[in-house]
């Protein structure tokens, strides 16, 4: 039986979230239609732009992200904090630039004079907005039903375009969230739609190679990564960019080349960190989504999270042993 979302979303354990969204329709989401040779291709700079759009909305930050021909893949970093600093117009603005709001929203935004039981009623409202705009459903339903409805504009039809609920899984620990944002990366590389990971369009992977090779900063659009841990340490992942893209590229040769076992001859300086011996890496980056259901993370990770989020069990308790234990 399908699980409640609230009950799979538990911030108390992390506030990292890995989504998957599939196509139902034989229409593809991207890519070109080998049955009728209709190319859908424009459609991946859709859902690109939708998504980092969003971002700039919500108090979620995007870590990673691929588009494939008939699914898409985001790593996401929930900021509840943030989104409980923000103001009134802070959240007003934000919501605003997704929908029309109300009219009473839309009449404090004029910064119309407001009765005393109207400014209550705005309070009510905007606390329920505030809470929207760090919740990972609304976020995803702002993505696909944004693009369903142009692809049904485009394709001339009507009915369901997404395979019913998008799934997500919790990534408990640093081990799980590395592992989890290098398969995402790496999924054009295993699908054969790429070659290497500065050739994988419409990736987040691409996007961090381009502002290394240019000298730039890091993307805006994206969660930096923020080097390694020290004291009052900003937002971001514990990890080296020019590391994480080293790794990611290493890996993905050795998934051409389907050389299983080793990371280009060497151990890898952030799999020392984390603890992961080449094989582990090389399974979790190639099968993340076989081997685990609605949470990744170590055995003491995954029980934790079993308890707070009131599970009976979960499964990939056996896998948390052998892939994400101290190597």
């Amino acid at each position: 039986m399908p699980q409640s979302r609230q009950s799979q979303i538990s911030l108390i354990d992390t506030p990292y979230y890995h989504c998957v969204s599939r196509c139902v329709r034989h229409s593809f989401l991207c890519g070109r239609d080998t049955v009728t040779g209709q190319s859908y291709e424009h459609r991946r700079g859709w859902v690109e732009a939708r998504l980092l759009f969003l971002s700039s909305l919500f108090a979620i930050d995007i870590a990673a992200y691929a588009v494939m021909s008939n699914h898409t893949h985001v790593v996401v970093y929930v900021d509840k904090a943030l989104a409980q600093s923000w103001s009134m117009e802070e959240v007003l603005r934000r919501w605003h630039g997704l929908y029309k709001g109300t009219l009473l929203t839309q009449k404090y935004a004029r910064h119309d004079e407001l009765s005393e039981g109207e400014q209550l009623s705005l309070n009510e409202t905007v606390n329920i907005y505030r809470q929207r705009l760090y919740d990972i459903s609304w976020f995803m339903r702002s993505l696909n039903e944004y693009i369903a409805r142009e692809a049904n504009k485009e394709d001339e039809c009507t009915g369901r375009f997404w395979e019913g609920r998008f799934k997500s899984q919790a990534l408990l620990d640093e081990s799980a969230v590395l592992a989890c944002m290098a398969y995402v990366d790496l999924n054009p590389i295993r699908a054969n739609m790429a070659t290497t990971p500065e050739t994988s369009h419409h990736t987040s992977i691409q996007q961090r190679i381009k502002a290394l090779l240019n000298n730039a900063k890091q993307p805006t659009t994206l969660m930096p990564f923020i080097g390694h841990h020290r004291h009052d340490m900003p937002k971001g992942i514990a990890y080296s960019l020019k590391d994480y893209c080293e790794l990611v590229d290493c890996t993905g040769r050795c998934i051409r080349d389907d050389k299983a076992g080793h990371i280009e001859h060497h151990h890898s300086p952030i799999l020392q960190r984390l603890g992961i011996n080449d094989e582990q890496w090389l399974t979790l980056t190639t099968e993340f989504e076989q081997h685990f259901s609605r949470a990744v993370g170590s055995e003491h990770m995954l029980q934790q999270y079993k308890n707070n989020t009131h599970h009976q069990r979960i499964r990939g308790m056996g896998q948390a042993k052998a892939l994400l234990k101290r190597a």
